[in-house]
């Protein structure tokens, strides 16, 4: 696994959702309340909307596009829908976050 810098801590809006590109991948980081930062594919296995414009709530994120929430541990999707997304480990080094792929 690879750490991908993606961010400082404070470029991060807390319970917002920021669309980064890595390897060609579209993935969502997500700065929690708490400054716990998340990150998930940023790609709604149904409708196919980016998750990083969806409202975060403690762990989840809405999808913007239907409402169903997200849960940004393990990417599965609030029933009665079902999917998941892939979900990536996240690290925050003095204030700077990377993205393992």
């Amino acid at each position: 696994m690879e750490k991908i810098f993606v961010a400082q801590l404070d470029e991060l809006a807390p319970r917002m959702g920021k669309e980064v590109l890595i390897k060609e991948q579209k993935i969502a980081v997500f700065r929690l309340s708490d400054d716990r930062v998340k990150a998930i594919e940023n790609i709604c296995p149904h409708k196919q909307g980016p998750l990083a414009e969806g409202t975060v709530s403690s762990e989840y994120v809405f999808c913007p596009l239907h409402d169903y929430k997200i849960n940004l541990n393990d990417g599965q999707v609030q029933e009665p829908d079902e999917g998941c997304v892939r979900t990536y480990e996240t690290i925050v080094e003095d204030d700077l976050v990377y993205v393992m792929v």
